[in-house]
């Protein structure tokens, strides 16, 4: 196998966030096309297409899915590739960008973005037992969806995901079916949900707003990397093309975008729009059945966000000096701070938290996709590296920074234009550097 040189192969949890991955433990291609497509099926999905066609018209709302399954498809298909080739993590490949030290920042934006979803997709699922089961306290509700979830992450995780998944998955489009289908037979169907806008119309241009709003949700390419790495070389091309590609973000934007805008226009909610609005909605129209889809959906996203937390928080650990504590170690301690996010009331500032955290994301990837332009290496020596690259360091603060001052700006349209010009800054910033110096051999590339 082309990978990454690495003295640290020996158990699977190991292998997560210590090394890259042996041929012993890569998955075939079904195997991990079902373990990754969990990550496809989210209440948020839904939330977020409906509240974007209400504010800026359902067109609009469409054209910046699209474009978003088209640009997310287009990145991943590199993305995946690459870390097929070398094996490494995301927490490994960023010691290439940013030095052994630096790449920690990674490791711990990626760890604490992933438990922030946890804790968002969890509570939704909490709500709904609580919901349905009354009697149950919602403290209970919560602490039995964290016991369930790090449960599902021990051991090989990914290989016991792909047969969850696998049997999930055919009832989570069925339960998209019968929502749409019983939200028609009882309230009717009308074309409006094709035409919904905000007060005045549509908004122009309001595709760009859908569009760059989808960038907050760039972790996905950090996902994309962990999970791909686990892939043969042999489906290099299947997984770039099918599984992390177009036809998956079809299914996870598209499809469930059309049928939350669908649901949102045709379903009474009270209080406004948001995930839990959605989920008591269907719960009121589907009852127990409601009940199941939301379990489903939940669980399958929410399975993903806790493995990546708990393997990256492991990878941060290992910068403090903790590299022998055990993963086992990790997941429990994920799941404790899952639960205690979920306890407190930190939803406004963990949505503010992610709006950071989204344009640091933006320019990871950014500076991946300038460092996989200019050199075609599978062979790193991460041994060998510094503790801080100077020019990864360089381009990604500045690029945050960038992305922080018009998101603060006041101005909307600069707001807007936030996350596009975090990726530039990073993309150019990290390129100019590594253009100025080919003439300088291959290696030092890497």
């Amino acid at each position: 196998m082309a990978g990454a040189l690495s003295n640290h192969e020996s158990s699977p949890e190991q292998s997560h966030s210590q090394g890259a991955v042996p041929d012993s433990q890569r998955l075939g291609r079904g195997s991990l096309t079902m373990a990754w497509w969990g990550i496809c099926s989210a209440m948020f999905y839904l939330v977020v297409a409906a509240a974007l066609a209400m504010g800026y018209g359902t067109l609009n709302a469409i054209i910046g899915l699209v474009l978003s399954v088209i640009s997310y498809g287009l990145i991943n298909a590199v993305i995946s590739r690459h870390a097929i080739a070398t094996g490494l993590s995301v927490a490994q490949f960023s010691q290439v960008l940013f030095g052994r030290t630096g790449a920690a920042l990674a490791t711990l934006v990626f760890s604490a973005t992933a438990i922030y979803y946890a804790v968002f997709e969890g509570s939704v699922m909490a709500v709904a037992l609580h919901r349905y089961l009354p009697g149950l306290e919602l403290h209970a509700a919560f602490l039995l969806v964290v016991v369930y979830s790090v449960l599902l992450i021990f051991g090989n995780a990914l290989r016991w995901l792909d047969k969850l998944n696998g049997v999930l998955l055919p009832f989570y489009l069925l339960g998209l079916v019968a929502a749409v289908v019983m939200a028609i037979g009882e309230y009717g169907y009308s074309s409006a949900w094709l035409a919904l806008a905000p007060e005045g119309g549509p908004v122009p241009h309001g595709w760009w707003n859908c569009f760059t709003y989808f960038m907050g949700v760039w972790v996905l390419m950090m996902y994309t990397w962990d999970y791909a790495r686990f892939g043969r070389q042999e489906d290099s091309r299947y997984h770039a093309r099918i599984n992390f590609g177009m036809p998956f973000y079809c299914v996870a934007f598209l499809l469930n975008g059309l049928v939350g805008i669908f649901l949102a226009a045709t379903i009474p909610t009270e209080g406004g729009l948001s995930e839990v609005s959605v989920v008591l909605a269907i719960i009121q129209l589907m009852g127990l059945g409601g009940l199941l889809f939301v379990w489903i959906s939940q669980t399958r996203i929410n399975t993903g966000n806790f493995f990546l937390a708990a393997t990256n928080l492991q990878a941060f650990a290992g910068h403090l000096g903790l590299a022998r504590v055990p993963y086992v170690a990790w997941a429990l301690l994920t799941g404790a701070l899952v639960y205690l996010l979920m306890l407190f009331d930190v939803f406004s500032y963990i949505l503010q938290a992610l709006a950071y955290q989204s344009l640091l994301i933006v320019g990871w990837v950014a500076i991946a996709l300038a460092h996989l332009l200019v050199t075609r290496n599978t062979r790193y020596r991460l041994d060998g590296l510094p503790a801080f690259r100077a020019r990864g360091l360089f381009a990604w603060l500045a690029s945050a920074a960038v992305g922080i001052g018009l998101h603060l700006c006041g101005i909307a349209e600069l707001a807007t234009a936030s996350a596009p010009a975090a990726f530039l800054v990073a993309f150019l910033g990290y390129l100019a550097p590594l253009l100025s110096r080919r003439a300088q051999p291959q290696g030092d590339l890497g």
